[in-house]
């Protein structure tokens, strides 16, 4: 198990050059990962229910945003349910040009053998904020694994923000998420992640059997800038240290990549946003904010015992950020 924030400059970030479209998007080399970890593959098995590839185990999603005179519009949008979107909306009344999208999935959650892949594509100038209709939930797997990649481009002075609801692995789930951010120098890409260790209403704690993910951002030319990386997988190495989770039930990460404003003056917003929420040495909530390598942004990492608490402190640490970015504050949420 590993986890952090590194940055090699001698590495460059393994991103799979997208096929040039127009593309069949239905093909096995579209949606399946050339690289998975060992602790997920393992698994790996021809299931007897619904095998890769049968209707319903293959999701696709692939929206492209413009910026028109008065706000940004979708230009491009292919879906194959699970996966799916209805039309944009424009609720935020200090940014009425910023598409707001929520992304479905009409299959409750992911089961085994479900490959899913996801690509965002925002043009010069646009702003689009990308969140779920729901927590994502890895039900229980007896046979293989799942994937999601999802990869994101931000072009010239766009604004994108990524914040899906809480993921929640459930008992014997085998899972792999990839998320590969190209941001050009002058936008500006907030992504937000929460993780649950397992279905806490229940007593399940890291009962899963992997879970694993990486968050990989480069430049615009693929140049590398910085990695975050999770390998959960309990039978292998304990994940309640105090490197890890320790014994709490939630971790959530807000990750601020921009050029827009010096990176020291994010992470110290960040910090002076969650400052009156942190317990320091308590088994309150816990959490920090440190600065991007290459002085591309900042992020912060929270832990905490319950999902409220989390998510009041991920939404102050985004609303801080989001004033302190476009000067305008978070919108109010429309999900109930």
């Amino acid at each position: 198990m590993s986890i952090g924030t590194v940055a090699d400059p001698e590495r460059p970030i393994p991103m799979e050059p997208a096929p040039a479209r127009p593309v069949d998007r239905l093909t096995p080399e579209w949606y399946t990962l050339p690289r998975v970890p060992e602790a997920v593959t393992r698994y790996a098995r021809v299931p007897d229910t619904l095998p890769v590839g049968s209707p319903g185990k293959v999701g696709v999603l692939d929206l492209a945003f413009t910026r028109s005179v008065r706000r940004t519009e979708l230009s491009g949008h292919f879906q194959k349910p699970p996966l799916q979107i209805m039309r944009p909306h424009y609720y935020d009344p200090l940014r009425p040009d910023m598409a707001y999208v929520m992304l479905l999935s009409s299959g409750g959650g992911v089961l085994q053998a479900d490959r899913y892949r996801t690509d965002v594509v925002c043009g010069p100038g646009t702003a689009v904020h990308l969140t779920t209709q729901a927590a994502t939930k890895i039900y229980r797997m007896e046979q293989d694994y799942a994937t999601h990649l999802l990869r994101l481009t931000a072009g010239a002075d766009s604004y994108l923000e990524y914040l899906p609801d809480a993921t929640i692995p459930y008992a014997d789930s085998r899972y792999y998420q990839r998320i590969e951010v190209a941001a050009n120098p002058s936008a500006t890409v907030v992504i937000g992640e929460t993780l649950l260790t397992g279905r806490l209403a229940h007593g399940e704690r890291h009962a899963y059997a992997a879970f694993c993910a990486d968050l990989e951002v480069a430049g615009p030319e693929g140049e590398p800038i910085f990695a975050d990386t999770l390998r959960l997988v309990p039978g292998d190495a304990g994940v309640t240290g105090p490197a890890v989770f320790g014994d709490f039930g939630v971790m959530a990460s807000l990750f601020v990549v921009t050029g827009a404003v010096p990176a020291s003056e994010v992470a110290d917003t960040l910090h002076h946003a969650l400052a009156p929420l942190i317990t320091p040495g308590g088994a309150g909530l816990r959490g920090g904010a440190s600065v991007l390598p290459g002085e591309r942004g900042a992020w912060i990492r929270l832990l905490g015992q319950e999902s409220p608490e989390v998510g009041r402190a991920l939404r102050a640490a985004w609303d801080a950020a989001r004033r302190l970015v476009i000067g305008v504050p978070a919108p109010e949420s429309r999900k109930r």
